[in-house]
């Protein structure tokens, strides 16, 4: 499979950090070994000179005509979330979508993507700081400012700044295999699967792991995922009741335990279809998920395929076949 060609959309007084958030992940930085580096455009309603929020500017070569071509646009900025997009942008946004290009957003970026009409009727993400105002302009989609990005399949957005990461590795997962993403975070000093979402930053910053209780708990839960984990063992594990552990856990990172678990569970399964040759029994039981039937299910569910056919698009390991 090639690897897809990516437009990112740039505005004038655009963020650097914002603008170089795709490239960081996907792009030409990876050493060699590390992936093939996706073929990346930055695109401008009309191609020329722009200033960046750092006071420098940058020579964009492409117009929006070049969001044809792209087989993965992203918005990853927008600077006026109170403003419409302009409407070139807007028809631009739509004409990709339709075509079949994954269109991403990425904080204020969603909004650019909302105004286009592409979010309507859909879940979707954006920075914690904007959420109200989100909400008044777009009633017709369904925000959850919780998560750092809801992927729709078509369409994925992120939440705010480094969320912008998590949601470009999350797609290098999707694309490319939970592999390539680990060796690219580990590149960048990032989380592959960062837990939790958005309520982490809101409500209260994450204290040191050593002063943490849950901290040290979501550690070793990570680390003996093949065992079945009950909340009342582990709120007694991190000294506390179970209503203080869960109101706590949701305060903390935004999620259930379940839902972290078994997004956990998740990457290590994906972890070891990409890497072993272990059955997918093994693989169900080594995960924690217990038996083949529920990690069937859940691989339905979050990934929309079987474990089988993501170890053959993944893993050079795939000679053997497994039980579907």
């Amino acid at each position: 499979m090639s690897a897809p060609r990516v437009a990112v959309l740039a505005f004038e007084g655009i963020s650097p950090f914002h603008l170089a958030v795709p490239s960081l992940v996907w792009g030409p930085e990876s050493p060699a070994g590390d992936m093939e580096p996706w073929p990346l455009t930055v695109v401008a309603v009309e191609p020329g000179r722009l200033t960046t929020s750092a006071g420098y500017t940058i020579d964009v070569p492409a117009g929006l005509e070049a969001l044809a071509n792209a087989d993965i646009v992203v918005v990853p900025w927008w600077s006026a979330p109170e403003t419409s997009t302009p409407a070139p942008v807007s028809a631009a946004l739509r004409t990709a979508h339709e075509r079949g290009a994954l269109v991403v957003g990425l904080c204020l970026g969603v909004f650019a993507l909302a105004d286009a009409g592409i979010l309507d009727g859909r879940a979707a993400t954006t920075h914690w700081k904007w959420v109200e105002t989100f909400r008044r302009r777009f009633p017709s989609v369904e925000l959850r400012p919780e998560e750092l990005y809801v992927d729709e399949g078509d369409v994925v957005t992120g939440a705010g700044a480094t969320a912008g990461i998590d949601t470009c590795l999350h797609l290098l997962a999707r694309t490319a295999g939970q592999v390539v993403a680990n060796r690219v975070a580990r590149r960048i000093v990032a989380a592959p699967h960062r837990p939790g979402g958005q309520a982490q930053f809101i409500e209260l910053p994450v204290p040191a792991a050593d002063e943490d209780p849950l901290a040290e708990v979501m550690t070793w839960a990570r680390a003996h995922l093949g065992t079945q984990h009950s909340i009342d063992g582990l709120a007694a594990r991190a000294h506390m009741s179970r209503s203080t552990f869960t109101r706590s856990f949701r305060a903390r990172t935004g999620t259930t335990v379940h839902s972290w678990l078994v997004a956990q569970r998740l990457a290590h399964a994906r972890h070891l279809l990409e890497t072993t040759a272990l059955g997918v029994d093994a693989v169900a039981a080594q995960s924690g998920f217990g038996t083949s039937a529920r990690l069937r299910e859940h691989f339905a569910t979050a990934l929309g395929t079987t474990p089988t056919r993501y170890r053959v698009e993944f893993s050079p390991i795939a000679d053997q076949p497994q039980d579907e």
